[in-house]
């Protein structure tokens, strides 16, 4: 264990860290074995349970020997890019016996293993959590029969099984590689954080794109022109709009909260290195860590807040999840200040501000988190005013209505930018008024990037409380689905009650996705905000190898956007995030179309007037095959460009492109979000309207076929483009702050070296260019499935 300069209290503490990442682990197990003890309901709903069950791990099978090919290759270029750039002067600080090329080797191989343990740890939540998710929701279903704080009980706590992964593995990687590494950790953390963020990349775009074309393709063909409702068992591609839910919502956002949780703690202890050059304390490296672990305790005994009584309403299921995240915050923050007063009440922190400054740069983070819930649900949820007028809209029909949301969507992105505006105000507030003599205008900036890398770490220490939220959302969709599957004809009043709970907590779990994706996007542009910071850090520790003088680092000069080239790197920042959602949505619209045809085929066989059964597994072939075509493609937008950006404008244009990005994508990701939640909300308003023609009320009214239509329009925003924003963001960050110190080496490149490193950027553009190519290819099978729509109708003339 990496022990230099650690105390015995800090050494007791790093060991009960890595404690709790397990205590994390085990409570997930425990509620993994409470839950799979319910009762799993009648044989027709396991039928539909086994159904969505084999759907979504086929899928994932075919995702993971789609991307296992790019993973390796990406773990050698991790490994062979330590070679390029000297060893950090942490690395031989850490292994004074090694030279040069045996540090290289060995930081490589570190690099290299934590790229793929991260990957792997962001596999794996993915993964269990969507399985999870299917264990529980014909549970759930069940349940429904009996009780609503029993069905609410169920999903909420499958939900938790998933946010203590998030939470355990992210802890114990990064907790295990500085008991390794300890000061020279950045090295390896990068490889971390970047494994992570390109697997949650993967299941976002790939779970995305599945889930949308099922749901659009059932939702036109299904509601708008066949007039059945949601979840009919002769639609054929209902289950394939269940397992959509599953490895889009479930797996997608796991990945996506664990990369975000494992990219903070990255950017948090880069920056915290740079202050220990500064400060010569350990505790701006210590003291995440310890906040990390608070969190997973604080959310295992949020977890037991959640409840209802045996009948409840949609608000009662919100105001329970929300106590129980709210009762996780007050405990979280409450320990911080006393884990700060212990530990960092010393006459040696005194002299750089005093112990207070970190525990509330977290308790800020905390508050974010709340104030970002808050502020989504009063854009989408169904109580509010907006998702209520975006209703009233539907009266003159689907322009209105999409209108109403497309500007609620604007809206809500400036007061959302506003909020995250003021916490990095607030960061300049708590850090930018130490008063230290030796602290200069870059150490000064460097603890103000620090202090947002700490909300940042303090926004996802809630992490298991927003992944239960979010998984609340498909379990309790899906287990509405197998209840009108498995009970459609049912008229009782046991059922039609149980049917009643499921819609209302169906319409809770709309909300609660919104609410974490708005948490997802947030920390996403807090994590790209301090890796920023880590950015200028790195590239000016490169120059400094260099040479170069201190008055002329970048983090001295800063990045000057009157310079042409960094204009233009921030101009290609801004549409790069423009680009990766056209192409996720047109993804969405290709397989959608495959989704329109092949259910319309099957309805002309007969599937509606019971004539033949429904093939529910051509349409899971077919999702599935279109998600798997464009993941390495968009992927490889937000891998290479950053590097063709580096290699050709220099690194200060490189600096001009991350700050486009994040404030480019943060505003379209939330413009996004939040217009297709509000769409989703407003159709749920008018189905639970008593239905009556006369009056344009209800299901199969023309305001309802309004609302499915923006509702349509609004599944890729909010499922598909939105929620790969988030990683894809940090993916160029993470990128960046690898590819910078080579960028620097070889700025100044002659001869074969300039030649070398032109060629490589010109082999890139052709990479870029191939991705460009393949995302707007046309689906290749569209011909075949449309000839398949035509065939009946020959077989017909000819007879």
């Amino acid at each position: 264990m990496f022990t230099m300069g650690l105390t015995n209290s800090e050494q007791i503490a790093i060991w009960a860290v890595f404690a709790i990442a397990w205590v994390g682990l085990g409570y997930a197990i425990f509620l993994r074995s409470q839950i799979m003890r319910e009762d799993k309901g009648t044989e027709k709903m396991q039928e539909v349970w086994n159904a969505i069950k084999d759907g979504a791990n086929a899928y994932l099978q075919k995702q993971l020997r789609s991307i296992l090919p790019l993973i390796a290759i990406l773990a050698v270029a991790l490994f062979a890019s330590v070679y390029i750039v000297p060893p950090s002067p942490e690395a031989h600080l850490r292994f004074p016996s090694m030279n040069d090329s045996q540090l290289q080797f060995w930081i490589g191989i570190a690099r290299g293993l934590a790229f793929i343990m991260g990957a792997g740890f962001s596999l794996t939540v993915g993964r269990i959590g969507m399985r999870m998710a299917v264990e529980a929701n014909v549970r759930v279903a069940s349940a429904s029969k009996r009780s609503f704080g029993e069905a609410l009980r169920i999903a909420y706590r499958a939900g938790t099984v998933t946010g203590m992964l998030t939470d355990g593995l992210g802890l114990l990687g990064g907790t295990v590689i500085f008991i390794i590494l300890g000061v020279a950790a950045p090295d390896a953390l990068l490889g971390f954080g970047f494994g992570g963020t390109l697997l949650a990349l993967f299941m976002r775009v790939g779970g995305g794109i599945f889930t949308k074309a099922a749901d659009v393709g059932a939702d036109l063909v299904g509601k708008v022109e066949a007039g059945i409702p949601e979840d009919d068992p002769r639609n054929p591609a209902v289950i394939a709009d269940l397992v959509g839910d599953n490895v889009g919502d479930c797996a997608g956002m796991a990945a996506d909260i664990f990369e975000s949780y494992e990219v903070t703690i990255v950017s948090g202890l880069i920056l915290g290195l740079a202050l220990w050059h500064i400060t010569d304390r350990l505790e701006w490296i210590i003291f995440p860590l310890m906040v990390r672990g608070i969190g997973v305790l604080s959310s295992i005994i949020g977890t037991y807040f959640v409840k209802a009584g045996k009948t409840g309403t949609s608000e009662d299921a919100m105001k329970a999840i929300f106590s129980g995240f709210l009762t996780s915050a007050v405990i979280s923050a409450a320990l911080f200040f006393i884990a700060g007063f212990f530990y960092l009440n010393s006459p040696e922190m005194s002299m750089w501000g005093g112990w207070w400054r970190l525990p509330m740069a977290v308790g800020v983070g905390v508050l974010l988190a709340i104030v970002i819930d808050r502020l989504t649900e009063y854009f989408t949820g169904t109580h509010a005013a907006p998702v209520n007028d975006v209703k009233k809209a539907a009266d003159t029909g689907p322009a209105t209505l999409i209108l109403n949301g497309i500007s609620l969507g604007f809206e809500s992105s400036v007061w959302s930018v506003l909020v995250i505006a003021m916490t990095i105000i607030a960061s300049i507030a708590i850090f930018g008024s130490i008063d230290n003599p030796s602290l200069d205008a870059v150490g000064r900036s460097t603890f103000i990037l620090y202090g947002v890398a700490m909300t940042g770490i303090g926004m996802l220490t809630l992490t298991g409380n927003n992944v239960a939220m979010d998984s609340f959302g498909p379990i309790s969709d899906n287990a509405n689905g197998i209840g009108e599957m498995a009970w459609s004809g049912k008229t009782d009043k046991a059922t039609k009650d149980a049917q009643q709970i499921m819609a209302d907590l169906d319409a809770v779990g709309n909300t609660t996705k919104a609410i974490t994706k708005g948490v997802a996007i947030g920390s996403a542009v807090i994590a790209a905000v301090s890796l920023f910071g880590s950015f200028l850090v790195d590239v000016s520790r490169a120059q400094a190898g260099l040479g170069i003088p201190a008055a002329q680092q970048i983090q001295a000069i800063g990045i000057r956007v009157d310079i042409p080239q960094v204009f233009v790197g921030m101009l290609i920042g801004g549409a790069l995030p423009w680009l990766f959602s056209s192409f996720a949505i047109q993804a969405v619209a290709r397989a959608a179309s495959l989704i329109v045809l092949e259910v319309r085929r099957q309805f002309k066989l007969g599937v509606l007037e019971g004539k033949v059964k429904p093939d529910y597994a051509q349409a899971v072939e077919i999702s599935t095959t279109a998600a798997q075509k464009e993941l390495v493609s968009l992927a490889l937008l937000g891998i290479v460009t950053p590097i063709v950006v580096g290699l050709f404008l220099q690194v200060e244009a490189l600096g001009g492109f991350l700050a486009g990005i994040i404030v480019s994508g943060q505003l379209l990701a939330v413009f996004l979000n939040n217009s297709g939640g509000a769409w989703d909300n407003a159709k749920k308003l008018i189905e639970d309207e008593p239905k009556d023609p006369a009056k344009n009320l209800g299901k199969g009214s023309e305001r309802h076929k309004a609302g499915v239509v923006g509702d349509t329009v609004g599944d890729p925003f909010k499922d598909t483009a939105g929620p790969a924003l988030n990683p894809m963001i940090k993916v160029v960050n993470l990128v960046a702050v690898i590819i910078a110190p080579i960028v620097v080496q070889y700025q100044n490149a002659t001869g074969a070296a300039l030649y070398t490193v032109w060629a490589v950027g010109l082999i890139l553009l052709g990479v870029l260019a191939w991705a460009v190519m393949r995302s707007k290819a046309a689906a290749p099978s569209m011909a075949m499935a449309m000839d398949d729509v035509k065939q009946p109708e020959r077989k017909s003339k000819k007879k």
